[in-house]
């Protein structure tokens, strides 16, 4: 779905609204590709185990060394387990960062909920 910018309005207030308004949604759209492509790893067992996931949690790849097999078949599914808990806390922490620059628009640490409209600027409500 394309978005069109909204056409200026004759009335200043409405046109700084509108303009905010427009970056936030281009904001929204850049963030939102951002973490569709974030990614993280996580290693064990020495790095002779790697796995990466996904921003939704996916598995999106694993990487055994030759010598991993020599772990023994327990071992090594512990190595596999590990490593995908560290990829999960690894595109966590990324997805945060990616999420950064729609935090510092809101002015608070909320999350984007400060209850003012999502701090820009406007006030809703008395």
């Amino acid at each position: 779905m394309a978005y069109e910018p909204v056409p200026a309005a004759k009335d200043p207030d409405l046109t700084r609204m509108m303009t905010s308004l427009d970056e936030q949604a281009a904001l929204f759209g850049q963030v939102g590709r951002d973490l569709a492509e974030t990614r993280g790893t996580g290693e064990a067992a020495g790095g002779l185990v790697t796995v990466e996931v996904s921003s939704s949690g996916t598995l999106a790849g694993v990487r055994i060394e030759p010598d991993a097999l020599s772990l023994g078949a327990d071992a090594l599914a512990q190595a596999v387990v590990s490593a995908a808990k560290l990829a999960e806390q690894d595109v966590a922490e990324r997805a945060h960062q990616a999420l950064g620059p729609l935090r510092a628009n809101d002015g608070d640490d909320n999350g984007g909920t400060s209850g003012n409209g999502g701090g820009n600027g406007v006030q809703y409500g008395g």
